[in-house]
């Protein structure tokens, strides 16, 4: 109607789920993120996990850890589960998916490939590491590009920007998993629950595998974005 709007200057846009109970994340999961690091595609769901405590809105700052000093970002498309689900069959599995977000999985290289045994979950999961938003786009809103209807995610232009310089420029038909893939995988081991987030992946253009790396300074700005997700 019109009547009831606040306008956006004037508000905090938090996170669209702000406290799920996992936040579930896949990795090398772009054919093209998988070639710019020189590794062999993988032949199975790479899944790790980052703690909701990581959540923040999709304005809100990225703290920069002064245990860190290589800092990068990942534009991801994100799943929010709206059905519980155990053993999904995978033709089935986009039946438990209510929407879709943009994430940023930020992660502290020194962390992730070197310290703590080179085990991954430090340096995804400080405080800050997963702004998320800004909508929670439902199935329906999502026009389907194959035509099999709405819904369809895996042909959605992906891109991430830091200070306006586009770093990442890919398409999520870069999947090596699809999304009903990786339901189905992941549920083999964990019950799924209304507002689990699944962080789909990232493409090629992280700042680590640039020649010379680059990573995020303090005061910089991450700009994620995903056609039809905002």
């Amino acid at each position: 109607s019109g009547c009831h709007r606040v306008p956006r200057g004037t508000v905090q846009l938090l996170a669209p789920v702000g406290d799920p109970q996992k936040v579930i994340a896949v990795g090398l999961n772009y054919r093209d993120h998988c070639r710019e690091q020189g590794v062999s595609v993988p032949k199975e769901p790479i899944i790790f996990s980052k703690f909701p405590s990581a959540i923040v809105g999709p304005f809100d700052d990225i703290v920069h850890p002064r245990d860190s000093s290589e800092v990068d970002w990942e534009g991801e498309l994100a799943a929010v589960i709206g059905k519980e689900g155990r053993h999904i069959e995978e033709a089935l599995a986009m039946d438990h998916v209510v929407g879709f977000t943009v994430a940023n999985d930020i992660s502290a290289r020194d962390w992730q490939m070197r310290r703590n045994g080179r085990q991954w979950l430090l340096g995804k999961t400080f405080d800050t590491f997963c702004p998320l938003g800004p909508a929670l786009v439902t199935k329906e809103a999502v026009a389907g590009k194959d035509g099999t209807g709405t819904g369809y995610v895996h042909n959605l232009r992906i891109r991430c920007s830091v200070n306006g310089q586009l770093m990442q420029d890919s398409n999520t038909s870069q999947f090596v998993f699809r999304l009903p893939t990786l339901i189905a995988w992941v549920s083999r081991f964990v019950t799924l629950v209304p507002g689990d987030i699944l962080l789909t992946g990232t493409p090629a253009g992280v700042g680590v595998f640039r020649k010379p790396p680059m990573f995020l300074k303090r005061g910089d700005e991450v700009q994620c974005e995903i056609e039809e997700l905002g």
